[in-house]
């Protein structure tokens, strides 16, 4: 099934269901997720505002990603296990600020982390689907989001150490 020029593996009304809640989580976690690693200022207000959302978001983008991959698991197990990367990411990153752990390193790297391994199941799953993307072979998909990501993370890291 097509929908808005882009393929669906089911066209079951459960799936359907599942997927519309997933895209709609997805977009806020995307936005989300950005807008908190944007913020010049850190801390308590808007960072941890944004980031609060985008844990949520995540939440649900997981919980719907595990069940559409149950519905079809030898196609989409994969994007359960990178689903997982990602909420464990998330997960330690906010241990980290929850438990207040020296330094901002672990926060920002699983953070970092997680947005990286959201992006790439999205960019595995859909690449093939998207203008420019359509053209990379399929290991840029598993790779691309790191390659841009991991610097910038590495970059944040090292900033807050000297800050």
């Amino acid at each position: 099934m097509d929908l808005f020029g882009i393929h669906v593996p089911s066209a079951a009304p459960v799936f359907l269901a599942f997927l519309a809640v997933h895209v709609g989580a997805a977009l806020v976690a995307v936005v989300s997720g950005a807008g908190a690693a944007l913020i010049r200022r850190k801390g308590r207000g808007r960072h941890s505002g944004f980031g609060q959302v985008y844990l949520v978001a995540l939440c649900v983008v997981f919980v719907t990603a595990t069940c559409m991959a149950v519905m079809r698991w030898r196609q989409d197990y994969h994007l359960f296990v990178i689903g997982a990367v990602s909420v464990a990411c998330a997960a330690i990153g906010w241990w980290a600020r929850r438990r207040r752990w020296p330094g901002d390193g672990v926060h920002i790297t699983g953070m970092g982390g997680s947005y990286v391994a959201m992006l790439t199941a999205f960019y595995v799953d859909n690449g093939k689907q998207l203008p420019v993307w359509d053209r990379l072979p399929t290991l840029a998909y598993w790779l691309l989001p790191a390659v841009v990501g991991v610097p910038l993370i590495w970059r944040a890291v090292r900033r807050a150490a000297s800050a």
